[in-house]
């Protein structure tokens, strides 16, 4: 009886080898620019990669050397101050990114919910309703919202909140719903609960489309950002209102030059988190 005894632990023993063996020697963390050399990349993707951060560069140098050089009237320098800009900045960074996190803490763990067999009967009802959400002029959104909640901050927090909502949570869906059955069924009867099959293999699978899906939400809350100075919610939108209220089109300009380098900043970075956490292999 012992002898088998011993038998048995050696046998389990000379299993466990390799998978000691490999936690010993694992393989050096890759890095980002290594992640994006291996990562299958089209020219229009590298062309945005590497020359978006370029563009930016370039446009903003121009604009501040022309805020520096030119001569502005009172009424300019008072909207054109630095002071004055970057806190329209800080104020429209602080509503995209509170946005953005309300937006990611309904829309992921919605989607995934909705993926789970039990409850896919609602997802042409819910993308339904997000689709005819998203319809809907982004302008008369946050108004009538205002109207029935009041004018600021965070009532132009929810309805930007309620117009990025569809782009995450159709990609979560979408993601998740394309990923390959088989695998799904081999995980299955691998023995792996539903819960391990999500994160390790559905999520991964599915994070190009996801992630995809989020930077869209952001660059779209950056854009409609704008319209929440109508409400008195402040932003870089304060710029242009003043401008097409004072007559003034340096002022215009230069807010809506600000608006499109700020979305392009944040799509770029969306673009480059999505590289490096995209599992290799998958585009």
């Amino acid at each position: 009886m012992s002898k088998v005894t011993d038998q048995q632990d050696l046998s389990t023993a000379r299993s466990l080898q390799p998978e000691q063996s490999h936690n010993t020697h694992r393989a050096p963390r890759r890095g980002l620019s290594s992640k994006m050399r291996n990562l299958q990349m089209t020219k229009e993707d590298k062309l945005l990669v590497f020359g978006t951060p370029i563009l930016i560069l370039v446009v903003f140098g121009a604009w501040f050397i022309w805020r520096t050089t030119t001569t502005l009237t009172d009424v300019e320098m008072r909207q054109l101050a630095w002071s004055v800009v970057g806190r329209r900045t800080l104020e429209h960074l602080r509503i995209v990114v509170i946005s953005a996190i309300i937006v990611l803490a309904v829309g992921l763990p919605l989607g995934i919910v909705l993926t789970r067999q039990r409850m896919k009967f609602l997802v042409p009802i819910v993308t339904g309703i997000g689709n005819a959400g998203q319809s809907a002029p982004v302008i008369g959104v946050i108004v009538l919202l205002a109207m029935w909640l009041g004018f600021g901050t965070p009532v132009a927090i929810l309805s930007l909140s309620l117009y990025a909502f569809l782009p995450v949570l159709a990609n979560t869906i979408a993601g998740l719903q394309g990923v390959d059955k088989d695998l799904i069924e081999s995980a299955r009867g691998m023995g792996m609960t539903p819960w391990q099959i999500l994160w390790r293999i559905e999520i991964p699978l599915a994070s190009s489309v996801i992630l995809n899906g989020v930077r869209t939400a952001l660059v779209l809350l950056v854009g409609v950002g704008a319209f929440a100075t109508f409400i008195d919610a402040g932003g870089l939108g304060a710029l242009i209102q003043s401008g097409i209220v004072l007559f003034r089109y340096r002022v215009l300009v230069s807010g809506a030059i600000l608006v499109a380098l700020l979305a392009l900043f944040v799509d770029w970075i969306g673009r480059i988190v999505e590289i490096a956490v995209t599992p290799k292999g998958i585009s």
